[in-house]
């Protein structure tokens, strides 16, 4: 990891309204893509609206990339069925990691990243300092499918030795 800005460490804490692709459920859970990197989160049996609170870390060496999420049903005997997709530009969380927000008092907004054609968001975001550090909660409504929504959180981990951000 020679060239490591540092991690992004996403909370994924649930999907809502999630399309069924069993008799009556699915059984959820997602998978998330940065460049080479695939990470995922476990999966939550007969729920349209699972609560994973997993936790996964990706390393960030190429900020241009976007953060692809995908949904899945797992099933035993056969491929499992895709729920829905979206992507995670990420461009606005690492603007606001740039800027010096020492003397910013804890909850105060950076930004705010509003819905649109170029992303994925279901709602406003909003880019917080909150306890010495950069986060992001964020609502992203799936496509590609009839319905359902993921709801996580990005957060900056500064990596002793890495090159960060200020080197873009």
């Amino acid at each position: 990891m020679e060239h490591l800005l540092g991690l992004l460490r996403i909370h994924v804490h649930r999907g809502v309204n999630l399309a069924i692709r069993d008799l009556r459920s699915s059984d959820p859970y997602v998978v998330i893509r940065m460049g080479k990197h695939k990470l995922k989160t476990r999966v939550i049996k007969k729920n349209l609206n699972p609560e994973w609170n997993d936790e996964l870390t990706l390393s960030i060496a190429d900020p241009s990339l976007s953060i692809k999420l995908m949904v899945y049903d797992k099933d035993k005997f056969k491929l499992d069925d895709k729920m829905g997709d979206a992507e995670i530009h990420i461009g606005p969380f690492l603007d606001a990691l740039r800027m010096r927000l020492d003397d910013v008092q804890s909850g105060t907004v950076i930004t705010r990243v509003k819905p649109g054609r170029d992303n994925c968001l279901a709602e406003e975001s909003c880019i917080v300092w909150s306890d010495g550090k950069v986060v992001q909660d964020m609502v992203l409504r799936l496509c590609n499918v009839e319905r359902g929504e993921v709801e996580l959180q990005l957060q900056w981990i500064d990596v002793p030795g890495s090159r960060g951000l200020q080197e873009d």
